[in-house]
């Protein structure tokens, strides 16, 4: 990378001398978008994003690129910690660690934290083997169960609703801690009974074992829901519609959040701003880039889920449009 800097730098100063009266070339800048797995839906939006800031880079100079990583948690303190620019994060631990309770209560609130706007619905899915014979989310007492690697929204959200339940992990005949490009697999080779993901639908993570070894969609329901989603206004109930996936024919009730886009207050407010702009410019395409996006509304993401205050730079586009004031 040395060498390589070094050329460039020679071959500028060569042309500079050359050409004194030519302009400088503009410095590469650039942003980072942590998502969760490769196979989610969180990828699947980061990749979608650069290729839209990507698309005019040579007009605004930022090259953007998208990280694997282990989801709502880790892309959080990942940005606070200043390794990450922008990430993709459950509406429910932006609020926590914006107000540094639960899972961030240890290290105190995140006050730099800043919303860029919101994406897909995200219920909480349960996917079972078919040879489980499980219906209902209760009835998971004594399976095996992937609770979601340490680090991930899923993870600390499957803890939140085992505490309404008065359950523990222990409760599991196994608690497999698998990311979540593993657990379809896993499910399939009989190594877990079942794995709980909070993600937007349709999604690939989901049809892929319902397609492999006809795995089936569980209820997530009943009194410990009804308490979470009437004491935390970031909580919903949902329904994944039947016959969304083969052989799922019945409505799956189930609860969740929103997927947001965050980013720090240190972020400049030109960085978030041309991110904002290459999205909402290109919004018909970027809708036809994951199916989980094609009922988006522009007017509806700058406002819905957004558990911190807007980032000044998305504040700057938005009141351009006339979505906010």
């Amino acid at each position: 990378m040395k060498k390589l800097t070094a050329c460039l730098s020679a071959v500028a100063a060569s042309a500079a001398m050359m050409a004194p009266a030519a302009p400088a070339f503009a410095q590469q800048k650039f942003m980072t978008i942590g998502t969760g797995g490769v196979t989610g839906v969180y990828y699947a939006a980061g990749g979608a994003i650069c290729r839209l800031v990507n698309k005019d880079r040579a007009k605004h100079g930022f090259r953007c690129t998208v990280e694997s990583t282990g989801g709502s948690v880790a892309n959080i303190n990942t940005i606070k910690a200043g390794d990450l620019d922008f990430g993709v994060a459950q509406s429910d631990w932006n609020h926590h660690a914006y107000k540094g309770t639960s899972t961030f209560q240890k290290d105190g609130a995140f006050s730099d934290l800043r919303s860029v706007f919101s994406l897909h619905p995200e219920p909480f899915t349960v996917l079972a083997r078919a040879d489980a014979n499980v219906k209902n989310f209760s009835e998971l007492k004594g399976k095996r169960v992937n609770v979601g690697n340490p680090g991930s929204g899923t993870r600390a959200s499957m803890e939140q609703l085992l505490t309404a339940m008065n359950w523990k992990l222990s409760d599991f005949g196994l608690a497999a801690e698998l990311k979540a490009d593993e657990h379809g697999a896993a499910l399939c080779d009989n190594k877990i009974d079942a794995f709980f993901y909070g993600v937007g639908h349709p999604s690939a993570n989901i049809q892929d074992p319902v397609t492999t070894c006809g795995a089936k969609l569980v209820n997530i329901s009943g009194p410990a829901v009804d308490k979470l989603v009437a004491e935390f206004p970031f909580y919903a109930k949902a329904v994944i519609p039947g016959g969304l996936y083969k052989g799922n024919d019945q409505d799956t009730n189930t609860y969740g959040v929103l997927a947001t886009f965050v980013t720090s207050a240190k972020a400049s407010d030109d960085q978030v701003y041309t991110l904002v702009k290459a999205v909402f410019d290109n919004f018909d395409e970027f809708k036809k880039l994951h199916p989980a996006f094609a009922n988006l509304k522009a007017e509806n993401m700058v406002k819905d889920g957004l558990s911190a205050p807007l980032h000044p730079g998305a504040a700057k586009y938005y009141k351009e449009k006339g979505w906010i004031k």
